[in-house]
């Protein structure tokens, strides 16, 4: 596997040089910039629809290409929306990590598919 040696923060930089040379700031507004996160999120969903487990898991090389593609493009959104608010992705996910280990206790999540609020308080 080929990683990139690229940053969160160089990957916003690219974006925004990109926007800036094309002058597309000015259309770049909390509420537009989500409509299309969700809207390149509806297309990687769209890939799957009516799939078997099965069939999508030993499907041909097109497909990975495609969910690559959609992937890239939600990417680009969140990359985007991110450097607009100046918020530092690396550490907002450790936040959230620590969060949803907060939340999600092993012993309680351990093979369990329910929602946090959904746990049962030991004292019950």
């Amino acid at each position: 596997m080929n990683l990139s040696k690229k940053t969160v923060y160089d990957f916003q930089n690219q974006i925004k040089d990109f926007c800036d040379q094309r002058d597309w700031n000015q259309f770049h507004n909390p509420k537009d910039l989500s409509i299309s996160l969700m809207l390149e999120a509806s297309e990687l969903l769209e890939l799957f629809q009516w799939g078997s487990d099965s069939e999508l898991l030993e499907s041909d090389t097109n497909l990975k290409i495609q969910v690559a593609d959609e992937l890239a493009d939600i990417f680009y959104w969140v990359l985007l929306i991110s450097q607009k608010f100046q918020v530092d992705l690396s550490m907002a996910f450790e936040d959230k990590m620590a969060k949803n280990s907060a939340k999600y206790p092993i012993d309680k999540s351990k093979g369990n598919h329910l929602k946090y609020t959904k746990f049962k308080d030991e004292s019950d």
